[in-house]
C-alpha cells in the first residue's frame, strides 16, 4: 500500500492547521505525517494522535520519534479513544478507477464514501467546541458531502481554496451545531436525519436511558429516540411549542409518542418504529385490521371528549404508525387545537369510507353510506352510545 506524499492539497491544509492547532489533535489518514508534524510544532498542542490504515506509514512516523506524536494503526476511528480539540482529515477523495486499487487516493466508487464514513463516526471524538478541518476537491461531490454534514447536524464553512491545473481544492471548517451539542448533553448518540415535513425536521438517535432520569421508555440501556426540530420558516412558528403542549396532555391518556424532553425549538420523544397505516393494511389480517381500527376510533373519541381536534384525520396516511405488536400510534400533533366542535371521529370515518375498496379486498365490508350516516349521528350527540354504534360495525 503506497504512502501518500505531500502535494498541493497537503500544503493547503497545512496552512490552516497552523491557525487551528491546539490542545489534543487527531490526524486521520496521516500518510507522510505532514499534518501531524505541523500540529505538534505548535506550543498550544499537548498531544497529536496520528492514525492511518497503512502500517508502513505508521512505522515510518514512529521511526522519527517526534515528541507529542503518537502514531496508531487504525481504520478511521477503529482504534481511537477520547475526544479532540482538532481533527484533521485529508481524505482519499477521487472516484474509483476501474481495476486500480489505492486507498491513499480513491475514496470509493463515487469518491465521497470514505468521507461519508468519517462524518458518520466523527462526532463522539470531537470536543463540544472542537473543530474538524476537512479537505475537499471539485473532483469530489461537494453537494453530497454538504448533505451528509447537514444530516449529521454539523455546521461548516469554507476557509481556504486553491486552483490547480485540473481541480480546485477547498478546506472546510466543521463544527458541531448548537442543536447537536444540546442533544449530546441529553446523552443522545448516533444522531442522523430521518424525515422532513412542512413544519419540522426529524432526527433519529440513540439515548442512554440510564443517564436520563425522566425517560419512560422500555427496558434496555440504549433506546431509540426522535428529535423534532422547528424549521426556519413562518409556517413553523410556534408549532413545536404547540405540539409539546398537547403531547403533555395526551400522554396522560396514552395517546401519541411519549414526550421525553423539550426546549424552545425542539423536543425529544420516543421513536415509534412502525409502518404507515395504508401499506400495513394491505398485508395484514382482517382480525388485526379490525383491532387497529377500533383502537384508533377509541383514541379519536378521547380526543373528541377533550374537545381537541388533531387535524389530518381525514387523510392520516403519514400520521398513524402501526407497531410490530399491532399497536396504532398517532403522531404529529403540531396542528392540534382546542375547539367546541372536534372532528376526529367524523374525519376518520370519512377516511375509512374512501378506503372502502381496499378494506373489501382485505375481507372487511363497510358500507360508505352507513359510515357517513353513523358519523353524522355521532356528530350530533358525541355520546358513548353513538360511539358504540360505530364500533359495532367493526367486527
Amino acid at each position: 500500500m503506497s504512502i501518500y506524499e505531500p502535494a498541493e492539497d497537503s500544503y493547503l491544509l497545512q496552512s490552516c492547521i497552523r491557525q487551528y492547532a491546539m490542545g489534543r489533535v487527531l490526524d486521520v489518514g496521516t500518510g507522510s505525517g505532514i499534518q501531524a508534524i505541523t500540529a505538534a510544532s505548535s506550543p498550544q498542542v499537548r498531544e497529536v494522535v496520528a492514525i492511518d490504515l497503512n502500517e508502513e506509514a505508521i512505522e515510518r512516523l514512529k521511526e522519527q520519534n517526534i515528541p507529542k506524536i503518537r502514531p496508531i494503526v487504525s481504520d478511521l476511528f477503529e482504534n481511537v479513544s477520547g475526544k479532540f480539540d482538532l481533527i484533521i482529515f485529508n481524505p482519499p477523495y477521487l472516484p474509483q478507477d476501474e481495476g486500480i486499487e489505492d486507498q491513499a487516493l480513491y475514496g470509493g466508487k463515487k469518491g465521497w464514501e470514505v468521507i461519508g464514513r468519517f462524518c458518520k463516526e466523527v462526532t463522539p471524538f470531537l470536543m463540544a467546541e472542537g473543530t474538524v478541518l476537512l479537505l475537499l476537491s471539485t473532483l469530489t461531490n461537494k453537494i453530497k458531502v454538504e448533505e451528509i454534514l447537514e444530516k449529521r447536524l454539523l455546521d461548516w464553512k469554507q476557509i481556504a481554496s486553491e486552483k490547480i491545473s485540473f481541480e480546485e481544492l477547498y478546506v472546510y471548517e466543521i463544527k458541531k451545531s448548537i442543536l447537536l451539542r444540546r442533544l449530546e448533553v441529553q446523552n443522545i448518540e448516533n444522531i442522523i436525519f430521518f424525515a422532513r415535513g412542512k413544519r419540522g425536521i426529524i432526527y433519529k438517535g440513540m439515548q442512554d436511558k440510564s443517564k436520563f432520569i425522566k425517560t419512560h421508555l422500555s427496558s434496555g440501556k440504549m433506546v431509540p429516540v426522535a428529535v423534532k426540530v422547528e424549521r426556519e420558516n413562518s409556517e413553523a412558528l410556534n408549532r413545536i411549542q404547540n405540539e409539546v403542549y398537547w403531547l403533555k396532555i395526551l400522554n396522560t391518556k396514552e395517546i401519541g409518542p411519549k414526550l421525553l424532553f423539550h426546549e424552545l425549538n425542539y423536543f425529544i420523544y420516543e421513536f415509534v418504529d412502525g409502518e404507515e397505516i395504508y401499506p400495513w393494511i394491505l398485508h395484514s389480517t382482517k382480525e388485526d385490521i379490525v383491532q387497529v381500527l377500533r383502537s384508533l376510533i377509541q383514541q379519536c373519541f378521547i380526543l373528541d371528549q377533550l374537545k381537541i381536534t388533531k387535524e389530518e384525520m381525514h387523510h392520516p396516511l403519514k400520521h398513524i404508525l402501526i407497531k410490530s405488536n399491532n399497536q396504532p400510534v398517532l403522531i404529529d400533533f403540531e396542528r392540534c387545537h382546542q375547539t367546541d366542535n372536534p372532528k376526529n371521529i367524523t374525519q376518520f370515518m370519512e377516511f375509512l369510507a374512501r378506503l372502502n375498496a381496499d378494506l373489501i379486498v382485505m375481507g372487511i365490508k363497510l358500507d360508505p353510506e352507513i359510515l357517513r350516516n353513523l358519523a353524522g349521528k355521532y356528530k350530533e350527540t358525541g355520546s358513548k352510545d353513538s360511539l358504540q354504534e360505530i364500533l359495532d360495525i367493526f367486527r
